[in-house]
């Protein structure tokens, strides 16, 4: 099987995964009001809120996975992300980034999937923060307890060839991915301190630069 083969079944069982439950939630509440024959003011608001996440979160992955889009100003990424934030223990701090500052289309991209690929390295929650000027260099830094990037990251990094031989298991494909969508948009992904290749890498701040 072709590494873009293997990428491609990857990419969609992950797909499932993510959006099988918010189908599944929505599916229950539209059955429940099928059966009563009446509409119920609390799961049709569930039923509501769930399809905006589902709607919210397939743009997201649309743009972090799918390729291309247009420039983004922060207004447009923080109503972007607002369906991962809303209610849960996971923030993203993009205060230290210039009011005006846009993120090209390459960088966007790429920060789409830093803060996929955050949130996972907080599984107790925390804070993912941004800062520096997007034409230069961002700084992405993790904050919270247990907080560590994915084992592996900093070989996936350095080596392409490392980063297609670890796309095995969807569960852990974000790492793997970032990495190479960094190569692929020719942003140099790197730790800000060094770290040993394939080791657990803790939560040194990671730079995303452009070419």
């Amino acid at each position: 099987m072709t590494d873009s083969m293997r990428l491609a079944e990857l990419v969609c069982v992950r797909l499932v995964h993510d959006l099988g439950g918010l189908l599944g939630s929505l599916a229950g509440v539209l059955e429940l009001v099928r059966d009563t024959e009446q509409i119920v003011s609390e799961e049709m608001e569930l039923a509501t809120e769930t399809a905006s996440e589902l709607v919210q979160r397939l743009r997201y992955l649309r743009v972090a996975w799918g390729g291309r889009s247009e420039d983004m100003d922060l207004v447009t990424l923080r109503d972007g992300i607002q369906w991962m934030t809303e209610a849960r223990r996971f923030a993203v701090d993009l205060d230290g980034i210039p009011p005006h500052a846009v993120l090209t289309s390459p960088m966007a991209r790429l920060v789409l999937n830093v803060i996929l690929l955050a949130r996972e390295a907080l599984p107790r929650g925390g804070v993912l923060e941004f800062s520096g000027d997007p034409t230069d260099c961002l700084v992405a830094r993790i904050c919270g307890p247990g907080a560590a990037w994915p084992v592996g990251l900093a070989a996936y990094i350095q080596d392409e060839a490392h980063a297609w031989a670890a796309l095995d298991h969807p569960r852990d494909l974000q790492a793997p991915l970032t990495a190479l969508i960094a190569r692929l948009e020719g942003i140099k992904l790197s730790f800000l301190l060094p770290v040993a290749s394939g080791a657990p890498t803790g939560a040194p701040p990671l730079l995303l630069t452009p070419p």
